[in-house]
């Protein structure tokens, strides 16, 4: 009997999971805001698309938002808040501190609030504006899930638990199996590096002294790591030099697939997808169908926005700071 007992705890942990997952995605829809605020998302997209004209660096900075509130306390907006006296907030962790365009958020949230008082969630302007940027790019279109509610706790010491762009294959698997997110899951939330730039810091370990063997990261290749070296020297004095993210990183598409496969991924984290077996064919099929890849991009966009609901947190009147 004893021997059964293991299964036995495996089977009920994973009843568990699917019941808090299926429970926070029952608790939103669609059609949240439809009877009391239904132009909420004709604000959001014109705020977000104003923005991006003025500065064509918002589309990837919302996304990154996204990402990184989701995975931190779930998709709850406390990437928003400000650190005060008593707290060092999330948006001050080392891994956010590069993050930007928080006023794109909150300049839609003013006119939000102008429009329906106390309705709209600072989470769910987030979750849609990543939805904006991405179809303003070029990629794909879907229906976001709404009636999220606005936590009230961040930490910046929390931020540790982000995946890290020198992450292999198997802490990206179990960074985003804590959130109940799958193999495809990974690889199509990376395609999210469509669109974007990235400072020397986050990978000029893979140019300079990558091991005590290899100078450079073996898995680069040779012609796109010297011209890494040259934007990122070993004393590099430039703080805004770097790279981006592909070669069309204005555009959602699926270069950044192609770009792995041609050994020009720029995280380790990124090209380390091609090189383990596990993810490698999810790669080769995204860098082949472009219409597959969109298609589990937004299934996932979806997945990772159901990460973490909050059905007892509250509605913020301004988005840096709790009610």
């Amino acid at each position: 009997m004893a021997l059964l007992l293991p299964k036995t705890n495996f089977v009920l942990a994973i009843f568990l999971l699917l019941l808090m997952l299926s429970t926070s995605k029952g608790s939103l829809d669609v059609h949240y805001y439809h009877q009391t605020c239904p132009q909420a998302e004709n604000i959001i997209f014109e705020t977000v698309r104003k923005a991006s004209i003025n500065d064509p660096k918002v589309p990837a900075r919302i996304l990154r938002m996204f990402f990184h509130d989701c995975f931190i306390r779930g998709c709850d907006a406390s990437v928003l808040l400000d650190s005060t006296p008593g707290n060092q907030a999330e948006k001050d962790g080392p891994p956010n501190i590069s993050l930007a365009s928080f006023y794109v958020i909150e300049d839609a949230k003013t006119k939000l609030e102008m429009a329906c008082p106390g309705t709209v969630s600072c989470a769910d302007i987030i979750a849609i504006a990543a939805r904006d940027v991405v179809a303003m790019s070029r990629g794909p279109y879907w229906n976001v899930l709404k009636g999220r509610k606005d936590g009230r706790v961040s930490k910046a010491s929390e931020t540790v638990n982000l995946p890290a762009p020198t992450f292999n294959v198997t802490q990206l698997i179990q960074s985003f199996a804590q959130r109940g997110l799958g193999l495809k899951d990974l690889v199509a939330l990376s395609g999210g590096h469509s669109l974007g730039f990235s400072h020397c810091s986050s990978f000029e370990a893979r140019v300079h002294n990558f091991s005590s063997v290899h100078d450079v990261d073996p898995t680069m290749n040779t012609e796109f790591a010297e011209r890494l070296k040259e934007k990122c020297p070993k004393l590099n004095r430039d703080r805004n030099a770097g790279e981006f993210l592909d070669s069309t990183a204005s555009t959602f598409d699926n270069d950044y697939y192609l770009r792995l496969m041609a050994g020009e991924g720029l995280f380790g984290s990124d090209q380390a997808l091609l090189t383990d077996y596990r993810t490698r064919w999810i790669v080769e099929s995204f860098a082949k169908d472009q219409g597959l890849f969109f298609r589990e991009f937004t299934a996932s966009m979806v997945k990772l926005g159901n990460v973490g609901v909050l059905e007892n947190g509250e509605v913020r009147l301004k988005c840096q700071a709790v009610n």
